[in-house]
Order: structure tokens, then C-alpha cells, then sequence
């Protein structure tokens, strides 16, 4: 199928879903053969360890706008995500995460908003059914807590689960970044944007793969991508110590004064000072280590991914 034919794009990323794939492609289908347009379904296999990219190139084959991308290991999601939209042929683009948990039935609603003249439609969360009182908790604050420091207007409650213009994704495409957060250079790029609400279902089969470390670090690479703030934090960290400081140097000096006998002048003063003084030094060079970091990163220019299978895109040169 040629490019200028594909008018809806469905990314897909996968990684160790074999167990919901089947599903997942039955509902999509079911929905997108409700569009008036051609769709294609990309399946971006990341580095999958199950049956994932067995089933995946069995779709394909009985399928053929089923196209699928596999990685030689395994990138991340936000990589993964990536890779689909540099494939990806339609004219509007459409991602959705492969557990089930963002529900296809959704897309039409969504797609209506790109009729409307939206270029960017993003879902957002209004429920999360079957979440632990911690992943909830956590996802509250992180969202708030990002869009606060943030140089830009980062929606909450918003994942990945979204349409994007073709003129966006050709945006994206070329932005240089190797630490990606889709979703805060979704909202980098502008365009007129807007929102719906669904109630987030839980998984269908199978374990979350995002596990609170993965959270944790995807929330740290993204607060330094999108934000200074931290590193005014670590000025504003300096100059409380700095105060404290001082004002200890006055209550030792009283101490002393007051109590010339004392074997313990100023003792606890001195440690107490001492402590703060190096927690404050560990907090800064922490901060100042995860912006080296995303640096480094960036500096040595290696591939975002690599690609070990490509499926259905014989006729496209990438």
C-alpha cells in the first residue's frame, strides 16, 4: 500500500504481550474498519523475550495492513514509540499502548476531534480501575508536579494514548533528542490541541511492564528534559545552607559565651552543620549528574534503535 493511500496509522509498541496481542488486534480491527479511510497497524516489537513477534508476523501474513518493526533488543517504549512514528505512513497517527489498557473503542471519538481541525487529540484519564493506592498516588503527584516545574504546559493524567497530524509527526521526526518523553514533546510543538476523558481499564492479560523503577527513571529523564528547575532548587539548596550556616555560627558563639564550661560547646551545633552541609553537596552534585548525564547521552550520537526484522513496508525506503 502506498503512502498517499494510508490515511489512519495505529502504533502499536510491544514488549513481552503475546498473551493479549490476538485481542488487541481483533478490537483495533473492529474499530478501524468503522473509519472511512485506509489504516495500516504497526506493531513495534521491542526486543520481546515470548511468542510476541511469532504471532505478530502470523498477522501480517494473513493481514497484509499489518506492518511490524523489531528491535535487536530491547530500547525502551518511549524508543519504541519512536520508531513507529518515523514509519508510520498515515495522515493521521495514532498511538495506543499494546496492554488493553487504553481502549480502542476510544479511537473514533478521538479521530472526530482530528475532523474537527484538532491536530493533536490526547487522551486523558479520569479513572484508573484496578491500580494500587500507590500507583495512583504516585502518577497523581508526578503529573502535577512535572506540569509545575515544567517549561512548558504538560497535560495531566495523560499517556501516550493519542492522535497526532501528519505535519506533527514530521515535526517530531526530526527533533535531535535521544532522551525521549513523547508526551512533553507533544506538548513542546504547539499546534491546537485538546483532550478526551475515558476511564482507564485494567491490563487484559499479563503483568505491567513499567515497573516503579522504570517509572522513577522515565520521571527524572523527563523533569530534566522539560525543566531548569532542578538546578535552581540546587542554588536555592546553597544559599538555606548558607543561612544555616551562619545563623549556627551565631547560637555556638552564644553557647560559648553563655556556658564558658561546657564540655559539649557547640558539638551537636558543629555536627548538625556538618550534615547539612554535605547532604546539601550530594543533593547538587546528584542533580548536576543527571543533566551530565542526559549530555553524554546526547553527545554520542548512537542510533536510537536497531532494527533486527521489518514487515510490510517493502515499498518505502527508511
Amino acid at each position: 500500500m502506498r503512502q498517499d493511500e494510508i490515511k489512519y496509522s495505529l502504533i502499536i509498541p510491544i514488549y513481552n504481550e503475546g498473551e493479549g496481542i490476538l485481542e488487541m488486534y481483533r478490537r483495533t480491527i473492529n474499530v478501524l474498519d468503522s473509519l472511512n479511510g485506509s489504516v495500516e497497524l504497526l506493531f513495534v516489537n521491542d526486543g520481546s523475550c515470548d511468542e510476541s513477534l511469532t504471532i505478530i508476523r502470523k498477522l501480517h501474513h494473513t493481514d497484509r495492513r499489518v506492518c511490524y518493526l523489531s528491535f535487536g533488543r530491547n530500547f525502551g517504549h518511549q524508543v519504541a514509540v519512536t520508531a513507529g512514528l518515523n514509519f508510520a505512513r498515515g495522515k493521521a497517527i495514532i498511538v495506543i499502548d499494546g496492554d488493553l489498557q487504553d481502549p480502542p473503542e476510544l479511537i473514533p471519538e478521538i479521530v472526530e476531534k482530528w475532523h474537527q481541525g484538532y491536530e493533536i487529540v490526547y487522551a486523558k484519564r479520569v479513572q484508573r480501575h484496578k491500580e494500587s493506592c500507590l500507583k495512583r498516588f504516585t502518577a497523581y503527584v508526578f503529573y502535577r508536579f512535572i506540569r509545575h516545574l515544567a517549561d512548558i504546559d504538560i497535560p495531566t493524567d495523560t499517556g501516550d494514548f493519542c492522535l497526532m497530524d501528519r505535519k506533527v509527526v514530521r515535526i517530531l521526526n526530526v527533533m535531535p533528542e535521544r532522551n525521549r518523553y513523547i508526551r512533553g514533546l507533544r506538548a513542546w510543538v504547539g499546534f491546537k490541541q485538546t483532550a478526551v476523558y475515558f476511564e482507564r481499564d485494567p491490563r487484559f492479560l499479563g503483568e505491567a511492564k513499567y515497573t516503579f523503577c522504570k517509572s522513577l527513571s522515565l520521571a527524572v529523564s523527563s523533569l530534566v528534559s522539560f525543566s531548569k528547575a532542578p538546578l535552581r532548587i540546587s542554588t536555592y539548596l546553597g544559599f538555606a545552607s548558607a543561612t544555616a550556616a551562619l545563623l549556627m555560627s551565631f547560637l555556638v558563639l552564644y553557647w560559648r559565651i553563655s556556658h564558658p564550661d561546657s564540655p559539649l560547646t557547640g558539638l551537636t551545633m558543629i555536627m548538625m552543620l556538618v550534615f547539612l552541609l554535605s547532604s546539601v553537596q550530594l543533593i547538587s552534585v546528584g542533580i548536576l549528574g543527571e543533566y551530565i548525564g542526559q549530555i553524554f547521552e546526547e553527545v554520542k550520537n548512537r542510533p536510537l534503535y536497531t532494527l533486527a526484522e521489518v514487515g510490510g513496508f517493502e515499498n518505502q525506503d527508511n
